[in-house]
């Protein structure tokens, strides 16, 4: 396999390894370089918060709108000493290649979000599996390129789905 799309190239890039799926459901883990820690997500849901409070702690990309409640927000230095150790220093504690070495039972994909704009993302993700990137506008494009990837490796691909193949056109 040629790889040359693995790379993480940027301070927010994640790595997904997905070892389970259930009932339109998945489970697995997810890597960043600021902690050796491995954070375990059950669900898209679930890796979207983790995936929003790890953008925010890093502050970057910057999100170009802010969160408003009425209710008291939860400090992102809280999320800093919970969940990883010197990401508030900004020192990388693994390298790209040891992030690259992580992978899933199902999948494994590299997601590198490089906006915040538009109260969504936009950015790349690469299947690793496959060696392939697509660009997407929006979390919810994200989300079904991760759906479609998960389908063909469940084998439950149905026609009319976003697809790696075609590019990820909606």
């Amino acid at each position: 396999m040629d790889r040359s799309q693995w790379y993480i190239g940027a301070p927010n890039g994640v790595i997904l390894c997905v070892d389970r799926l259930g009932e339109n459901q998945f489970t697995g883990r997810m890597y960043h370089a600021y902690s050796r820690e491995t954070l375990k997500v059950e669900g898209i849901g679930q890796l979207l918060f983790e995936l929003e409070r790890f953008f925010d702690s890093i502050n970057f990309p910057y999100a170009s709108t802010n969160e408003r409640s009425f209710q008291e927000r939860m400090q992102t230095t809280d999320y800093v000493e919970k969940k990883a150790d010197n990401i508030g220093k900004k020192e990388k504690i693994m390298s790209d290649e040891e992030l690259l070495k992580k992978h899933g039972d199902l999948g494994t994909f590299i997601i590198r979000v490089q906006q915040r704009q538009n109260s969504s993302w936009q950015g790349r993700i690469t299947w690793m599996d496959k060696d392939e990137t697509i660009y997407f506008r929006s979390v919810w494009e994200m989300i079904k390129l991760i759906a479609s990837a998960l389908d063909k490796v469940g084998g439950q691909e149905e026609p009319g789905d976003m697809s790696w193949s075609d590019g990820g056109e909606m």
